[in-house]
């Protein structure tokens, strides 16, 4: 069932598992300030039943990171331009940055587990989009870059911090100043890839690692989910707490002792 198809962006549910498909092939997938809007127009529309989102791009590339138009005088058609904002205030620029952060914000709820399943290009803004998700399944023809560097820009939309954390400080400093391309082997022995796979067989990938996240109750993924999120931020102590804290929700729950 297509809940959303606006944009470049299709969100399809099948009971449990949600859909997210960037739909414009031709343009490699480029983004854009509307598909922004209506990523996170996807993520306000997921039904309670989801469990796992896969986020997939049409054609040989998941996306080639922001469309170049953008920094034409004229923009896109019905948006400020980028020259125009950099002209407005700080705080009008903040604001809409932060508009299209929210794109990039949801895939890391709690009550779901994502799962970009990325093949060719993923540059750029597509890049961050991958590292948005939780876990990343990519075709061995993958090539990621951050290059918003070369253009004069820093990455701004949720990308440095799921990068620092999975690859380090030094080696995700070393992928955005240069820009180089971060290409399957790599990204598999870096941790920025969970499996790579031949091109052909990505989407029976996904559906294996999909019913593999399935097969659990919820509620344990859920409270797992939320201990390893903000373990590395917890003292080690603080930490233990936690997971006594969660166990011992998990434990009442199945006794049939919970509220």
């Amino acid at each position: 069932m297509a809940l959303l198809d606006k944009d470049g962006v299709r969100l399809t549910v099948d009971d449990s598992v949600a859909t997210v498909t960037l739909t414009n092939p031709a343009k490699r997938n480029a983004q854009s300030p509307a598909l922004w809007r209506a990523l996170a127009e996807a993520g306000r529309s997921l039904p309670g039943t989801v469990r796992v989102v896969v986020l997939r791009g049409e054609g040989k590339s998941f996306s080639a990171g922001l469309d170049r138009q953008a920094f034409t005088p004229e923009g896109f058609e019905g948006e400020p331009s980028f020259l125009d904002l950099a002209r407005g205030s700080d705080e009008l620029l903040g604001s809409t940055i932060a508009e299209y952060q929210e794109a990039f914000t949801w895939w890391r709820r709690n009550d779901i587990v994502s799962i970009a399943a990325v093949q060719g290009h993923a540059i750029g803004a597509g890049f961050q989009l991958a590292l948005a998700c939780d876990l990343r399944v990519v075709a061995d023809d993958v090539q990621f870059a951050m290059r918003e560097t070369s253009l004069g820009l820093v990455p701004d939309l949720a990308g440095t911090q799921p990068l620092t954390s999975l690859v380090g400080y030094a080696r995700a400093l070393e992928i955005c100043a240069t820009g180089r391309f971060v290409h399957a082997e790599e990204a598999e022995r870096v941790g920025l890839a969970n499996l790579v796979v031949p091109a052909d067989e990505l989407d029976a990938a996904v559906r294996d690692l999909t019913t593999a996240l399935l097969a659990p109750p919820r509620d344990a993924v859920i409270e797992t989910k939320a201990l390893l999120r903000d373990a590395g931020s917890r003292p080690y102590d603080a930490q233990r707490s936690a997971e006594r804290a969660a166990q011992a929700r998990r434990l009442r729950d199945l006794a049939g002792l919970s509220d």
